[in-house]
């Protein structure tokens, strides 16, 4: 996903026009509600779902990504370009495969590793290099054109939602409740690449994406996360929003462990602040999936 601000005729200083691909999705969708809530000028724009797997595994990222910059050199309008990566771009483990310390923007995922590591199948693994290659391609890309490219690193995002079926990535948190085979295994998958699961509220990705829009000092990466559980202590907060969920075999499936810090300070020396930490997440995921007939 990206959102473009556009300057023409038409726009006032303050509020530009803005374009957001990918705009029925999760956050995308929230995205475009936000910004008209700001007074913003929103072209959304959609793809058909019927051509997902096509655009989306068949035909390469990067040349869409790069498409979508070069119709923003030609409209002559585009001021600003965030990219919206992914936190399966970055590894809390360094070079040696020792856990790092701090993980941050800084903590990418090589390329030649998700080659050799097919991480949880080919689906996720072609998943996490279209976002690492896209995001690469599209720096370069945005470097040589004079294009100001920024890009915001999300977790798991959860919280309330405006689309018709629950997100994905709702499904993904809340799958120690479901039992969802295919979903859990997501959630353990990051929790082993990163030591635990980063979150972040919708609205605070919303707004992340906004200030780093409208903020001409912010240049490069930034990591989008109030906070960091590992499972165990996920699958206790779930229990307390969810009685009938018991967090108990979860403490015993999963070993003890200082996992690394994950650390949005990069972020939050711009001056954005986060108005939802983890136990609110959990809590709004939770309630939401109960009052839509998600979770009985």
């Amino acid at each position: 996903m990206m959102m473009m601000m556009m300057m023409d005729g038409r726009d006032s200083p303050a509020r530009p026009t803005v374009c957001v691909t990918g705009a029925t999705g999760y956050i995308g969708s929230w995205l475009v509600r936000s910004l008209l809530q700001r007074g913003y000028r929103v072209h959304a724009t959609a793809r058909d779902t019927e051509d997902r797997v096509r655009s989306e595994i068949l035909e390469p990222a990067v040349r869409g990504t790069i498409n979508v910059l070069q119709a923003c050199i030609r409209s002559e309008t585009v001021k600003r370009v965030v990219f919206t990566s992914s936190v399966s771009t970055i590894t809390a483990k360094d070079d040696t495969g020792n856990w790092r310390a701090v993980v941050d923007e800084s903590s990418t995922t090589p390329t030649d590793v998700v080659w050799n590591s097919k991480p949880r199948g080919w689906i996720l693994q072609v998943y996490v290099l279209s976002k690492l290659l896209t995001e690469e391609k599209a720096f370069e890309f945005a470097e040589a054109k004079g294009i100001e490219l920024v890009s915001i690193v999300p977790p798991t995002v959860a919280g309330p939602f405006l689309t018709p079926s629950v997100p994905a990535s709702v499904r993904v948190l809340l799958s120690p409740i479901t039992g969802d085979p295919v979903l859990y295994p997501v959630l353990v998958s990051v929790n082993s690449r990163l030591g635990s699961v980063p979150l972040a509220h919708i609205e605070d990705i919303c707004d992340a994406h906004i200030f780093l829009m409208e903020n001409a000092d912010a240049k490069g990466r930034y990591l989008c996360s109030p906070g960091s559980y590992s499972i165990p202590q996920l699958a206790d907060l779930m229990s307390l929003e969810y009685p009938s969920f018991s967090s108990e075999r979860f403490r015993m499936e999963f070993h003890d462990s200082i996992p690394s810090v994950i650390s949005s300070n990069r972020l939050k020396s711009l001056g954005f602040e986060f108005k939802h930490d983890v136990r609110e997440i959990v809590k709004q995921s939770v309630n939401c999936c109960m009052n839509c007939g998600f979770l009985s």
